[in-house]
């Protein structure tokens, strides 16, 4: 308390115009959060005692308020730190409501809300600005007045009119397998703070191991897509036997390093293409439109698609490979290239792009949709759904897009596994989808989709784990 007491007067002396009643307002916060009365407040009392308080944070909000008051570098903030704090941060929030005050009578309706993301390129309808509305205002007026939104987002470290918006539309970078969807966005002070990949790593890293869990399952769809057939039927369990037969437990891992390696040059070339692509197709004061975003996701994950796939190549090759067939990695691409050329690096690449339309189209409408409805049921209490409600959203809006997108991707597998298989004959992506239709007809098309749906729940669960636990461990959060 002699510490507390000490840094309260040095305050004093350097912010003598700061009132009595904001001073003893800050005074009574620091002090609850201060669970331990040593003067200072951790990333964990500010976590506990602001949902102590009623205050709703995101993941990350308890490590972005310490880290941008803590002037001395010790995680911690003192009073003289927490209060600058507060002062800087109600002068950002204060800006924003004014900007989105439009006729400046000190009070913010829907239709200033609806103007203010239409400015930005974002059409709101007329129930989702008025969910947004109720979330804040708390005397039921239908209106936001200052001190509404001073007490809704002082703990909440967004200031600016974007960073409020991604609070809103909060985003996930979880990888779950075969994802194509848009790279999650960084905010300016994300990027330069380095933040932006320590995110990425966690979610490469929760990618790696949910790959390496769920690999059984990718390769035993491997295995259906290419061997099945009307008159070969493979059972999942058939399947998981003969391998194990072939090749010991082992073999069920088979294709998985290449799989994992080619997670990190994937997600970051998907990120540095859709920063590029955004700023080349966004108007011209800046602002980045739903379509336009959606088509720089689409070229961004296909540029990344282009500059990985020949590890998608030899990871079908790996996958499929006999005991003794290859070495490793560097020995597929070796024989591929002497016995087959370059050419063979990128079969299959036409349906494997095609395939990012269907797939990212779908994936995103479903994943908004189901984003959007959860927030007009439910923004009245919160307008931020949580990592939990939309890694849902996420596992089902990829299973539909999976739906869509799965006739290209066993077309694609099969192309790529063409020279393996002996006595395949070399056809073009026409040929083979008219092949497949008159062999096993139209479900032919969707042969070993079961073990591709069985593994995306614990891929997602595996891949959440991991992630928090990398974001603690890199100190995103803690």
């Amino acid at each position: 308390m002699i510490m507390f007491h000490a840094v309260k007067k040095l305050f004093f002396t350097e912010a003598q115009c700061l009132s009595d009643e904001v001073t003893k307002s800050f005074e009574t916060l620091f002090e609850k959060l201060d669970v331990n009365k040593d003067g200072k407040v951790d990333i964990g009392e500010l976590r506990q005692g602001l949902a102590a308080m009623g205050f709703s944070l995101g993941a990350d909000a308890a490590q972005k308020i310490v880290s941008s008051g803590d002037s001395d570098k010790d995680e911690q903030l003192d009073f003289l730190e927490f209060s600058k704090y507060l002062q800087e941060h109600e002068k950002k929030l204060n800006l924003t409501f004014k900007s989105l005050d439009k006729n400046n009578d000190g009070r913010i309706d829907y239709t200033e809300i609806q103007q203010a993301l239409k400015e930005l390129g974002m059409n709101l309808s007329k129930e989702n600005a008025e969910k947004i509305l109720q979330s804040i205002d708390a005397d039921g007026t239908m209106t936001i007045e200052w001190n509404e939104w001073r007490q809704h987002f002082l703990f909440n470290p967004a200031t600016d009119l974007q960073e409020i918006i991604r609070y809103w539309k909060h985003s996930t970078v979880l990888d779950i397998g075969d994802s194509l969807t848009i790279p999650d966005e960084f905010t300016e002070e994300e990027k330069t703070s380095g933040l932006w990949w320590k995110q990425l790593a966690a979610g490469a890293m929760a990618g790696a191991v949910s790959r390496t869990g769920t690999a059984p399952l990718d390769r035993i769809k491997v295995f259906m897509q290419v061997h099945g057939s009307k008159t070969n039927k493979i059972s999942i369990l058939g399947g998981f036997k003969q391998m194990i037969k072939e090749g010991g437990v082992t073999s069920l891992w088979r294709g998985n390093g290449v799989n994992v390696i080619k997670i990190a040059p994937e997600t970051a070339i998907k990120f540095m293409a859709y920063e590029q692509y955004k700023k080349l197709l966004s108007s011209e004061d800046g602002t980045v439109r739903t379509h336009e975003r959606f088509m720089a996701g689409s070229l961004a994950g296909a540029t990344a698609q282009t500059a990985i796939y020949p590890m998608e190549v030899m990871k079908t090759r790996l996958t499929l490979r006999k005991t003794g067939q290859y070495s490793g990695m560097f020995d597929c691409a070796r024989k591929i290239l002497k016995k087959e050329g370059l050419k063979a690096f990128y079969k299959g690449y036409v349906p494997n792009i095609l395939g990012i339309i269907p797939y990212a189209g779908i994936d995103l409408a479903v994943y908004e949709t189901l984003k959007n409805t959860w927030l007009s049921r439910y923004a009245k209490d919160s307008v931020n759904p949580g990592i939990l409600v939309l890694l849902g959203c996420g596992t089902i809006s990829s299973t539909c897009g999976q739906l869509a997108s799965y006739p290209l991707a066993l077309i694609r597998t099969r192309m790529q596994a063409q020279a393996s298989v002996e006595g395949s004959e070399q056809v073009s992506m026409g040929k083979l989808t008219k092949k497949i239709l008159e062999k096993d007809g139209f479900f032919g098309l969707y042969r070993g989709i079961l073990p591709n749906f069985l593994k995306v729940i614990p891929a997602v669960s595996i891949s959440y784990v991991v992630y928090e636990y990398m974001k603690t461990g890199l100190g995103i959060s803690k």
